[in-house]
């Protein structure tokens, strides 16, 4: 009896340990994603406006807001949301949201009736009205 009983113990625990996996086994074939695809532009290709962070354990994300120059110096906070598609614009405690329009992959536009902004690069063109205001990203 103590026999058997120690014989159906041992199996059921050969059964147990051999059927646990550990996290690096299974199917070689399966790309694992850590979630920073490029974010691509309306036409297909690569947005190339949206810049990459990679943080302190190696995984990156995307930078969303970022501190402009204009060339009179003053400084004006831009901040994108990708998922809602909007842009943010923050200069002497006003908060200006404009809606993306268009992304070519080197230049995204954005507008909100009389205001538009483009974005090529390190460069942002605020356009309002008469008044064109162009900006330069800092490194703050």
């Amino acid at each position: 009896m103590k026999k058997t009983v120690l014989l159906v113990n041992a199996v059921v625990t050969l059964a147990v340990i051999s059927c646990k996996k550990s996290t690096e086994s299974g199917n070689k074939s399966i790309i694992k994603s850590d979630g920073s695809a490029p974010v691509l532009a309306d036409n297909g290709k690569v947005d190339s406006t949206i810049h990459y962070e990679t943080d302190v354990n190696g995984k990156k994300y995307i930078k969303t807001d970022y501190v402009y120059k204009a060339t009179d110096g003053a400084l004006v906070k831009v901040v994108f949301n990708y998922d809602e598609k909007t842009m943010s614009v923050r200069s002497n405690n006003k908060t200006f949201i404009l809606n993306k329009v268009e992304s070519k992959g080197n230049e995204t536009t954005y507008e909100k009736m009389d205001m538009k902004a483009t974005v090529k690069g390190d460069s942002l063109i605020l356009d309002q009205g008469n008044n064109l205001i162009q900006l330069v990203k800092t490194k703050i």
